[in-house]
């Protein structure tokens, strides 16, 4: 009798400890979250990360905090979020680019499968720009061939990927350009705007310069063509295999349990529905507004990552000075 009394008792307390783990899991969020973004305050990504924890917010019913930890083109903030056994409560707003092709490229403490993609919410609008005045005009066509008749003609760029893209397309059309490295959109409009360089890589920049017509867009690095230079050809267009489209995703740990996955996931969802976020992102920042479940997210990001490795070999890996 005491034996049968004692097993009913641990039986009922492993169903009781059962109960309590799935009631904390299905109770998710308890506690505030933090939204960590891997770039400086008062850029585009950072814009739109806060209008997406003040909708998460609300959706959640726990405060969600935005951190900024810029570094190593957003890879300092992965590096930290890989080690996390926060279980999803600190997640990171970025780029997919940082965790493609930043392993790639230098030496990282992480790699794609330390993550889970809990969802894409934007497009990146990357792409290929120039200035006013140029002898070749805003024609890709026509800058390919000026830059062959004119060796030494100056690119600026930004990140590891650009250089890579950039190094392709010459080896492809037998150019020789002269390389300009920049610290991002700051860096790059300047020289891009006065005319002492002749093209540029742009992350978003160019954005800012629809209106005036400044900065006008030779080639889109999207998949389609951008929703504010729609005459842009895309590099699949104009003959190039590469796919370079980015998207911006909110990433955590790979050990976060699903049912943490699915909570934020559903909040991302209503924020991409919501007309603030809509509006920062479509209005202001000039990039459609998307939603990409985690396993489309992945399997996006799994084929770039294999495209990048096979075009890095076909290279013979990363310029010297592009490391």
């Amino acid at each position: 009798m005491t034996i049968k009394l004692l097993g009913s008792a641990l039986l009922a307390s492993a169903v009781t400890v059962a109960s309590l783990g799935m009631a904390q899991a299905d109770d998710f969020p308890s506690k505030p979250l933090t939204l960590v973004v891997g770039w400086g305050a008062g850029g585009s990504t950072d814009i739109q990360a806060r209008v997406l924890a003040n909708i998460m917010s609300e959706e959640l019913g726990q405060p969600v905090n935005v951190v900024n930890q810029p570094g190593a083109g957003g890879g300092v903030a992965l590096a930290r979020l890989a080690n996390s056994r926060d279980e999803g409560y600190t997640f990171v707003f970025g780029t997919s680019m940082t965790i493609t092709f930043g392993p790639l490229s230098s030496e990282t403490t992480y790699g794609l499968d330390d993550f889970r993609y809990v969802a894409g919410v934007t497009l990146g609008q990357s792409a290929i720009v120039t200035g006013e005045n140029r002898p070749f005009g805003d024609s890709w066509e026509a800058l390919v061939e000026y830059a062959r008749d004119n060796p030494g003609t100056s690119y600026a760029t930004q990140t590891a990927l650009d250089r890579m893209i950039i190094e392709y397309i010459a080896q492809q059309e037998g150019l020789e350009l002269r390389i300009v490295p920049t610290a991002g959109g700051a860096g790059m409009a300047p020289l891009i705007l006065s005319g002492d360089v002749a093209f540029a890589y742009s992350g978003g920049t160019h954005s800012g310069y629809a209106e005036t017509g400044e900065m006008p867009v030779l080639l889109s690095l999207a998949t389609d063509r951008l929703v504010a230079f729609p005459d842009a050809p895309t590099l699949a267009e104009a003959g190039y295999d590469v796919n370079a489209a980015e998207i911006r995703v909110a990433m955590v740990p790979r050990n976060t349990p699903d049912s943490h996955v699915e909570r934020l996931a559903e909040a991302l969802e209503v924020a991409t529905q919501d007309p603030r976020f809509i509006e920062i992102t479509e209005e202001r920042i000039l990039m459609p507004v998307t939603w990409m479940p985690e396993e489309e997210v992945t399997a996006l990001l799994t084929d770039q990552v294999a495209g990048y490795k096979a075009l890095l070999e076909e290279l013979g890996g990363m310029p010297e000075d592009a490391e």
